[in-house]
């Protein structure tokens, strides 16, 4: 994957993206993963992949000052019709390169966006940085499984996947050992399809502070 092909995809994809991840089993996954949401208003929320705006409403009416990031132009355009609140910023921004200030945002949802980065590394890495120390990361996404290998049939489908815009086989604990010093690992619970996609929280320290 790469962001050119990832523009190209998601540019395919979002007519019928909402069609598709935000109803049925997706849909209660999203109410299941972001149910219990409670920050101070004023808090600065940052969604990361906010692709056509389905985590949005539950950010919803709560007095939060809330920015919406995706690298797709026509993934924004949806959510930007279907959402005239003023207190939702949107920007066209690559999660792997973020424009902001370090220590700006106080939470960070981050939905099916780290399977889709071509360097979900450098993409943990920005969202670790512009968060505000003690502030925390939700990560709902698809990750390889915790206690098992991946199957041979998962194998021979994660390159063809790939080409859709999304890798299947990224190991989560893997991805977060180099920034143990900095994020801590509050809770990692399966939501959806045995446990491939799941719900993660964490937490910024810095480092020393365990």
């Amino acid at each position: 994957m790469n962001r050119s092909w990832n523009a190209i995809i998601y540019k395919l994809w979002s007519p019928i993206y909402d069609h598709v991840f935000n109803k049925g089993m997706f849909l209660k996954a999203r109410k299941e993963v972001f149910k219990n949401l409670k920050y101070k208003k004023g808090s600065k929320i940052l969604l990361v992949g906010a692709g056509t705006g389905a985590d949005i409403p539950f950010f919803l009416d709560k007095g939060y000052v809330l920015t919406a990031i995706d690298y797709s132009e026509e993934m924004l355009a949806v959510a930007k019709s279907k959402f005239k609140d003023k207190s939702i910023t949107f920007k066209k921004m690559d999660a792997q390169k973020m424009e902001f200030e370090e220590n700006t945002f106080d939470f960070i949802a981050a939905s099916l966006v780290i399977s889709v980065v071509p360097k979900p590394e450098d993409a943990l890495s920005e969202i670790t940085r512009v968060l505000k120390k003690n502030g925390e990361i939700l990560i709902f996404d698809k990750f390889a499984p915790v206690t098992k290998k991946l199957n041979v049939a998962q194998k021979i489908l994660r390159p063809i996947i790939k080409l859709l815009g999304t890798d299947i086989g990224i190991d989560f604990h893997a991805l977060l050992k180099p920034f143990e010093t900095q994020l801590e690992l509050k809770k990692d619970d399966a939501v959806m399809l045995n446990g491939m996609y799941r719900k993660i929280l964490l937490v910024k320290q810095l480092p020393g502070n365990q």
